[in-house]
């Protein structure tokens, strides 16, 4: 489980997210013993932790993620999820934040694609 802080109409509140779906599960006031607040979290430290999961792929496919960036399908930054996966869909290469991503590119890979140009 991922936890983030966001800006909500309640004021900042902390979400989690689950690797099945790309999208907030629960929202809780809340938090977990190791979470930080958003005022603690420093820009070296976010930058840190959005492309961890770069670090687990081959030098060759970290370059190809790191030039993409971004998950067309959730718009989260390639690695902040763990390691991001290489998909092909028409003939492309596509690179996604988890594999709950994949259903919805391959369902609508036309939509996706033209996010990447």
């Amino acid at each position: 489980m991922i936890w983030k802080w966001t800006k909500g109409l309640a004021g900042v509140v902390l979400i989690s997210s689950t690797l099945s779906g790309c999208s907030p599960a629960t929202q809780s006031t809340s938090s977990p013993a190791n979470a930080k607040t958003p005022d603690s979290i420093s820009n070296k430290e976010s930058e840190t932790t959005s492309t961890e999961g770069l670090a687990e792929l081959s030098e060759a496919d970290r370059a190809l993620a790191t030039k993409q960036k971004l998950c067309p399908v959730s718009g989260e930054p390639l690695g902040s999820m763990g390691a991001p996966l290489q998909v092909q869909v028409k003939d492309q290469s596509v690179w996604i934040c988890c594999d709950g991503c994949e259903g919805r590119l391959k369902k609508d890979p036309d939509k996706y694609l033209a996010k990447l140009k």
